[in-house]
């Protein structure tokens, strides 16, 4: 797949992957609490399926949570098999005090 865009769409809450055209090819969905990020859903356009669309989106999403200083709560199965897959990111996995 071509360069793929991700990008925070607040308003939205959710994280969008994008061609570099702009057309939408993706979106992590999300809601704040505090300073936990909790995904709840990802989807990608079933055109660009099978190409690492989503990956890409959810490294990029959470690259984007590490930089803000928050953690994660992964309701969203794909976004949790994903951490799981990639142990350079469960610290952002949030802990219960």
């Amino acid at each position: 797949m071509a360069d793929v865009l991700v990008s925070d769409a607040p308003q939205a809450h959710r994280f969008e992957a994008r061609d570099e055209a702009g057309e939408l090819l993706g979106f992590a969905v999300y809601d704040g609490v505090g300073r936990t990020v909790v995904f709840t859903h990802t989807e990608v356009d079933p055109r660009h399926e099978g190409r690492g669309v989503a990956s890409t989106l959810v490294r990029g999403a959470l690259d984007s949570v590490r930089a803000q200083g928050r953690d994660v709560v992964a309701l969203c199965p794909y976004v949790r098999a994903w951490i799981a897959r990639h142990p350079d990111y469960q610290d952002l996995v949030h802990r219960s005090a």
